[in-house]
C-alpha cells in the first residue's frame, strides 16, 4: 500500500520503534516520544505530500529532485516535502522516514529512549 495512502502511512509510521499518530495541522502526523518524524499533508485537498526530516547531505539529494522541496513552516534544510509526483519509490520513501524517525529517536532522553525500546 502506497505511504500517500493514509492507511498504509499509518501502518508503516506504527510500525517504527514507539511510532505513535495524531491528526494535527490538517496532516496525519508521526511522532516519536512526542516529536514529530513525518506527516502526510493535504489530505482530501489537492497533492498528498509528505513531510520529514533530513540530514544536511539528504536534503542535497533530495531537494535536487522534481517536487522535492523545502517543507513550509519547518526548520531550514532539515526537512522536506516530497509530493507523489516525486522520483522516489515507496521503499526509498520508506528508507528516508526511518532515517527520519532515528535523528528524531536521538534527539529524546535516554530515559525516553529506554521506555519507549528505543536503543
Amino acid at each position: 500500500m502506497s505511504l500517500y495512502d493514509p492507511a498504509g502511512f499509518d501502518a508503516f509510521a506504527a510500525s517504527l520503534p514507539g511510532g505513535t499518530l495524531t491528526d494535527q495541522w490538517d496532516a496525519r502526523v508521526a511522532k516519536v516520544g512526542g516529536k514529530v518524524f513525518a506527516l502526510l499533508g493535504a489530505l482530501g485537498k489537492g497533492e498528498a505530500r509528505i513531510v520529514f526530516k533530513c540530514g544536511e547531505d539528504s536534503f542535497e539529494i533530495l531537494s535536487a529532485i522534481d517536487g522535492v522541496d523545502q517543507a513550509p513552516y519547518f526548520a531550514k534544510r532539515q526537512w522536506v516535502s516530497v509530493s507523489e509526483a516525486a522520483d522516489l519509490t515507496d521503499d526509498e520513501l520508506r528508507a528516508y522516514i526511518t532515517r527520519s524517525h532515528g535523528l528524531v529517536a536521538r534527539g529524546l532522553t535516554k530515559k525516553v529512549r529506554q521506555e519507549l525500546g528505543i536503543d
